[in-house]
């Protein structure tokens, strides 16, 4: 029986929510599972291209995936409070009035197809001179000077007032806000070449991984720090405990809601939309 490749990014509430599974204390029946870790943006890319059959990836890529990918309804990252933020670069002193966002702004952007970037085009217009980074490459930037804005998101949302960067806007309560459902950051995709039934089998074993998590943190604690991005031991805890929530474990009701509003923005009707588990 061949391997199942899955993809995640290496943040602390995927590495957090598998952890049963990485580390073999849950099982996918016969099934070997090998994982793979890339950058979102990067995911993305690699999720798009087909090159995974079952990864977690932005849900700025429904409109594309909905026809030939299932969701699954664990693993997804939503809810509310957990949205992209809008940032300004430090003033340059007493006289400076800080950057205007216009056309002539530099933005930074976590990549094409991140959820962030389908926020900041939606509700911002996408105005400015944007550019794609790296996600963490923009704090680094703004406080620098090297960019006059950028889209924060991660564990950004912890430590931004580090960069000494200046809130412009919260895009996810705008979101919030204008549609009344959690925000939709990203989700475990499935080519809906994969049989259904070990899907299924992979949403229960998922939901097992993460109860294994919370039995044993400090081991999950270290398998984070081995993924995180440099971060300390307080700022993962406070990514897992906003980013790992109930619709973690079951997307659910609202989120179907939510997924639908997203496809809405793209004009793909809704009813393409498969939520398995």
């Amino acid at each position: 029986m061949t391997d199942l490749v899955i993809g995640l990014s290496p943040c602390p509430n995927d590495t957090y929510a598998w952890f049963g599974l990485i580390t073999g204390r849950v099982r996918l029946g016969s099934r070997r599972l090998r994982f793979e870790f890339h950058d979102v943006q990067a995911q993305n890319e690699r999720l798009m291209s087909g090159a995974l059959s079952i990864a977690k990836g932005s849900f700025a890529l429904l409109p594309r995936l909905v026809k030939s990918h299932h969701v699954l309804a664990a693993g997804a990252a939503l809810g509310f409070g957990v949205g992209p933020l809008l940032l300004s670069r430090p003033k340059r002193g007493p006289s400076d009035p800080g950057p205007k966002l216009d056309a002539s702004a530099s933005v930074l952007l976590p990549g094409a197809a991140t959820t962030a970037s389908l926020l900041y085009r939606v509700l911002m217009g996408g105005v400015g001179r944007t550019q794609h980074v790296v996600f963490s490459e923009i704090l680094p930037a703004l406080r620098d000077g090297r960019a006059d804005f950028g889209v924060c998101i991660h564990e950004g949302r912890f430590v931004y007032p580090q960069y000494s960067v200046d809130l412009v806007c919260d895009l996810g309560a705008t979101w919030e806000a204008r549609v009344g459902e959690p925000v939709p950051l990203g989700g475990i995709f499935a080519s809906r070449l994969v049989p259904v039934s070990d899907l299924v089998e992979l949403v229960h074993a998922l939901r097992q991984s993460q109860e294994v998590a919370a039995a044993n943190p400090g081991e999950a604690l270290s398998l984070m720090r081995e993924h995180a991005q440099e971060l300390s031991d307080e700022a993962i805890w406070q990514h897992v405990h906003l980013y790992v929530n109930e619709y973690t474990r079951n997307i659910g009701d609202p989120g179907r809601r939510a997924l639908g509003s997203l496809l809405a923005l793209s004009e793909q009707d809704s009813r393409d939309l498969s939520i398995i588990g």
